[in-house]
């Protein structure tokens, strides 16, 4: 922006073309070869035509064209290809097939149900059929056991026996690929590969040695990607904190890279081509560290932005740059047009280049100190820039961002560069890289502990309308709050004195009238999802009984961070399905816990020796809970009821040997059935076993794989069924909705009200709802 405040120098002649890439890389996976074709030939005929005209923007156009053209006739290629690959009869077939393949990233933790898996991208080489060899180059989406899989490297070349089955609709693989055992190395990977891979794990093995856990596992997450080691309860907080970019490789780093290479040659005023070739030389070097996967791809990208600007000496080619780079990237990659992180990464830079200058330079003007005036500016440029973006896919608008942001800002840059420096340094020597890390560890516990207490704010995110609606919703008002206090000076102090009045009057008001937890409550089902966890208050401040914990970590520990709950002195795990266990490590986090409990678990169940592993953790233990056992805690006593331990030898379902408790409390009785089926109700049912209940907690999610009768035995008035809205297994099924209906129960459902509260006693209860969570 010009001195006088006029886009003066905005060249916005390339962003056509860029957005004419971007829109057919998105629309390309869902057509056919032939209309692509006949777009290029269209886009070719349109700049025949256009090149004869003489009016202004005519090479806007054609750029745009040109665009467009290449990139339909790429696609269709692509395309083609895919149609051609011999892999894809195999897929079409559903066929078991041995292949020899490489993983493009690194893989990726799934959490579900049954053991671990990984997914990853990854590229077959050949076909191997009886004693044939076809050799081809066909990407794939490879989902595999997290054993054997998960720890190797991008560019290792394996062979598997894979069940292929084809993409779905607009996918731009050509198969999705199923293995179900490791794989055998069939080679090395690149010798660039194999040193980076070794610089990563020095700098991972060096934090683990030196740093605390927390501040162990971000550190290589920062510098280098490497969020193997990450604890995911601080997975979420930076995510709740807005500060989820630090967490992996962004543009931030490549900036921080950047400037730490170029710095003494500014120093020294070296010619500014000679700064750009050492800084792209540098960039090539983090890239390959950091593993050019799409995120450190499309950061370099933005880096080489801010190269370019740099070699040419003008700021202006900085918009021209961002929309060759979006083109360029495109065109290797047209995933990253359906890549959320790939369009914030644009939007952020686009933001910083065009808006932060301006605001930087006028709160200088006024007296602020330039890093605090050039931190301000780039963090409120990126965070209003992404925010409409980010409300639509989370749901979610961060009220804590901007200011975590600023907090953090100082440390990112010195927790980076001595992390780079101890990578490079403790490959040689270990002490000198582990002291390093040491230092990189003080400006690393900064980062914890500003993301930690902004997560925990009360309301520090708050709920929005997800979706395209939600983000045209924020825009405007965005939009109409900066125009108004632009154009009228008067409103800013209005402005501000409303802030502050929110800030200091409005906040605390509304932690004191919130209404949750609710008093006498019973038990809360807590929105984790697709899962359960259930709370069960005890009577003592703080204290609970949690029967499950969900999924995943943020779920289940924001549900007992609303409610309060700072103690856990017993959990029950009715069994160790992830949708039931997978947030146990955020239930049991920074909680006071004292026994974690389970029902008889088969012998062949190796999942067990993983669970024991987080409750020692937390020093707690586990014990086995038998039916005639009962526990009492506070104002909760627990009658276990199921499974016998029998049972556990033979050929059972984990769902079948689930943990079958009745919870009394004040005279009411909740019965809480993990996810038996229809074979185990019955067996129930018909064993003599006392199932009467006021409340009834629905097992497994609604499945339609029930007993009518265990389901009116229970005589219950109360079905609470907790269900993932939009869960693709049909929970909870319209039978089983129709059965509780003619057994005389009200049903309330956590994927249409969120967490449910049986409140009361025995005399008076009633069922409260606190609405879908915001995750």
């Amino acid at each position: 922006m010009s001195p006088d405040g006029r886009w003066q120098w905005l060249d916005l002649r390339l962003v056509p073309a860029a957005a004419a890439v971007w829109a057919v890389s998105l629309a390309a996976p869902f057509l056919a070869p032939w209309p692509l074709l006949a777009g290029t030939v269209a886009a070719l005929g349109a700049a025949v035509c256009v090149r004869r005209w003489s009016a202004p923007g005519v090479t806007t156009l054609l750029a745009a064209l040109a665009a467009l053209a290449l990139t339909c006739g790429t696609a269709a290629v692509r395309g083609a290809a895919r149609e051609a690959s011999p892999l894809r009869e195999w897929a079409d077939a559903h066929r078991a097939v041995t292949v020899d393949l490489r993983l493009e990233g690194d893989p990726h933790l799934l959490t579900g149900s049954g053991r671990p898996r990984i997914v990853a991208d990854a590229t077959v080489t050949a076909l191997h059929e009886e004693h044939q060899v076809q050799h081809l180059e066909a990407p794939v989406l490879l989902f595999a056991p997290a054993e054997g899989w998960r720890e190797l490297p991008p560019g290792q070349p394996v062979r598997a026996r894979v069940v292929a089955a084809p993409p779905r609709a607009g996918d731009d693989v050509v198969a999705v690929l199923s293995a179900r055992g490791p794989p055998d190395r069939v080679g090395e990977p690149g010798s660039w590969q194999r040193m980076a891979g070794g610089l990563r794990d020095g700098l991972t093995d060096a934090a683990a040695r030196t740093l605390d856990p927390r501040p162990g596992g971000l550190l290589p997450g920062l510098v280098v990607g490497d969020t193997r080691r990450m604890d995911p309860v601080l997975v979420e907080d930076f995510r709740q904190a807005g500060l989820s970019h630090l967490t992996a490789v962004s543009g931030a780093n490549v900036a921080i890279v950047i400037a730490a290479v170029l710095w003494p040659l500014r120093r020294r005023a070296v010619d500014r081509r000679v700064q750009a070739a050492v800084a792209a030389v540098a960039l090539v070097c983090f890239v390959v560290l950091a593993r050019p996967e799409p995120s450190v791809l499309r950061a370099a990208a933005m880096g080489a932005v801010t190269l370019l600007a740099l070699a040419s000496g003008r700021a202006r080619v900085a918009v021209p740059a961002l929309a060759a780079a979006v083109c360029v990237l495109l065109q290797l990659d047209p995933g990253l047009a359906r890549d959320p992180g790939f369009a914030l990464s644009v939007l952020a830079t686009a933001a910083i280049v065009l808006l932060a200058p301006t605001w930087s330079r006028r709160l200088r003007e006024r007296g602020w100190p330039p890093l605090v005036a050039d931190a301000l500016a780039v963090s409120a440029a990126a965070g209003l820039a992404t925010a409409p973006l980010v409300a639509a896919l989370s749901g979610t608008v961060s009220l804590v961002s901007l200011p975590a942001n600023l907090l953090a800002a100082p440390a990112v840059a010195p927790a980076t560069v001595l992390g780079l420096l101890a990578t490079v340094v403790g490959a040689v020597s270990t002490p000198a890289g582990d002291l390093l890390v040491w230092c990189a560890g003080w400006p690393t516990r900064w980062l914890v502990l500003v993301a930690e207490r902004a997560a925990q704010l009360p309301d520090a995110v708050a709920g929005w309308p997800a979706g395209a609606g939600g983000a045209a919703l924020l825009s405007l008002l965005l939009a109409a709050v900066g125009w108004a206090l632009w154009r009228f000076r008067r409103l800013r102090p209005l402005a501000v004195a409303a802030l502050v009045g929110l800030v200091v009057i409005g906040w605390p008001v509304r932690q004191v009238v919130r209404g949750w937890p609710l008093p006498d409550t019973v038990v809360v089902a807590c929105d984790v999802g697709q899962g359960d966890a259930l709370v069960l208050p005890t009577g003592a401040e703080g204290e609970a009984v949690l029967v499950d914990a969900g999924p995943d970590v943020a779920a289940v520990d924001r549900c007992l961070e609303v409610l309060g709950v700072d103690r856990l002195p017993l959990v029950l795990l009715s069994h160790l399905d992830a949708d039931h266990v997978g947030g146990l490590s955020g239930a049991l986090e920074g909680r006071d816990v004292g026994t974690v409990a389970t029902g008889a678990l088969s012998p062949a169940d190796d999942r067990a020796g993983a669970v024991d592993t987080l409750i020692s953790r937390a020093g707690a233990e586990r014990i086995r809970l038998a039916p005639g056992d009962t526990r009492e805690v506070g104002a909760v006593v627990l009658d276990v009821l199921a499974p016998e331990p029998a049972r556990a030898t033979a050929a059972v379902e984990a769902n079948d040997l689930s943990l079958v408790v009745r919870a009394t409390v004040r005279g009411l009785r909740v019965l809480l059935t993990g996810d038996l089926g229809a074979e185990a109700e019955a067996r129930l049912r018909t064993g003599g076993v006392d199932l009467r209940a006021d409340v009834l907690k629905v097992p497994h999610h609604g499945s339609a794989d029930a007993d009518p009768g265990f389901l009116a035995a229970t005589g219950a008035r109360t079905a609470l069924i907790s269900v993932g809205a939009d869960n693709t297994y049909g929970h909870p099924a319209r039978s089983l909705l129709e059965t509780l209906a003619r057994a005389g129960m009200r049903v309330h459902r956590t994927d249409q009200q969120g967490d449910l509260a049986v409140v009361g006693s025995a005399d008076e209860w009633g069922v409260a709802a606190r609405g879908r969570a915001v995750r």
